[in-house]
């Protein structure tokens, strides 16, 4: 079985390890725009086998969260080219996470954008905004006819930001955003060919990855989901329906020739196993989001032969080394959660390097 420290190559991916940096919404952006900020926390993790970046809308409309940088103005694109090439400049590889936030989103957030989703279903819980926490808004269910504006909105930011510099993107299809709402039974009640089956909910999905395969080539696409995770009210209860709906989905991604899947679930789950088998190409596995991942539990992912690489997340963010301090068994900076989220550059770029 392959070492977390040897090389993998996942589509035009090159990666000279398998330790995979995780998308991490920090809330730094200028705005929407990333700054210099974001250049020195991307440049500093540039030895991840792979960077994919924080969640990033496509479109204005996408935006969920404040301070999130986007893939869609002049200014934006101008600052992930600077970003782009600091990762470049040491080594790294970095691809943008693509997140339409769909109703996961308060018009105080973006300027007064329209909040939609697959059905005119509130999400659970609160949206902070610069004025403090308020209530999800019910969206506007969008129709038929506009879902196809929606997929070319997610390709043009893909064919964006492949022109700014970044190796490749990333379709957001989990936790809970608007690609998961659609294949989720608990916030898609459509009786269109978007809705109802496991077949039609997976449609969309399956609709914005082949239109990002076709703008930057399928050899630069990845694609995370995350089956039954049941969160922000995209609740998947059915076994059956998980099943179907994700296998469905795979079956129909499988052809492309995408870089790689990525699953956030348990990887030793059969039907984790089973999607892998389906898919024929590079998995990555994502077991950290109710434990933190650690290098003996990675390394163990691919022993088992469980997944080709690993994504970790809080632990990229206190450790900009981390290849290196698993490598050399070196000691670990522990990540400050209060920090997580917004902020400056406390707790985002003064975590040590090892050498310091």
């Amino acid at each position: 079985m392959p070492s977390l420290f040897e090389p993998l190559t996942a589509g035009a991916l090159t990666m000279p390890n398998r330790l995979v940096m995780a998308p991490l919404t920090r809330n730094r952006a200028t705005g929407t725009v990333p700054g210099d900020l974001q250049v020195e926390y991307y440049a500093q993790r540039a030895s991840a086998g792979l960077i994919i970046t924080e969640g990033s809308q496509p479109t204005a409309e996408g935006q969920g969260y404040p301070n999130t940088p986007g893939f869609h103005s002049p200014e934006q694109l101008a600052g992930w080219r600077r970003v782009a090439d600091a990762v470049h400049e040491r080594g790294g590889r970095i691809v943008a996470q693509l997140m339409h936030a769909g109703r996961i989103a308060h018009p105080d957030n973006t300027g007064g954008q329209e909040v939609v989703a697959p059905s005119a279903i509130a999400a659970p819980g609160e949206m902070f905004t610069a004025t403090g926490a308020k209530p999800h808004p019910t969206p506007r269910a969008l129709t038929t006819d506009e879902i196809p504006d929606v997929v070319q909105g997610i390709a043009r930011a893909a064919r964006n930001a492949v022109e700014a510099g970044l190796d490749g993107v990333e379709v957001h299809a989990a936790n809970g955003y608007l690609i998961h709402q659609f294949l989720a039974p608990g916030s898609n009640t459509r009786d269109d060919r978007y809705g109802g089956s496991p077949e039609n909910r997976a449609r969309f999905a399956v609709e914005v990855t082949r239109a990002v395969a076709e703008a930057v080539g399928p050899e630069r696409v990845g694609i995370r989901i995350s089956p039954a995770h049941n969160i922000q009210g995209a609740t998947e209860e059915d076994a059956a329906d998980v099943q179907a709906t994700y296998t469905h989905l795979v079956e129909q991604l499988a052809p492309l020739g995408l870089a790689y899947l990525s699953i956030l679930a348990d990887p030793r789950l059969d039907l984790v196993q089973d999607l892998r088998s389906t898919f024929g190409g590079v998995v990555l596995a994502n077991d950290g989001f109710g434990e933190v991942t650690t290098a003996e539990s990675a390394q163990e992912i691919l022993d088992k032969d469980l997944a080709d690489a690993v994504a970790v997340g809080r632990l990229f963010i206190a450790n900009p080394d981390l290849p290196r301090r698993w490598a050399e068994g070196a000691g670990l900076n522990e990540p400050d959660a209060a920090t997580f989220y917004g902020g400056g550059a406390e707790g985002y770029t003064d975590y040590p390097a090892l050498e310091a």
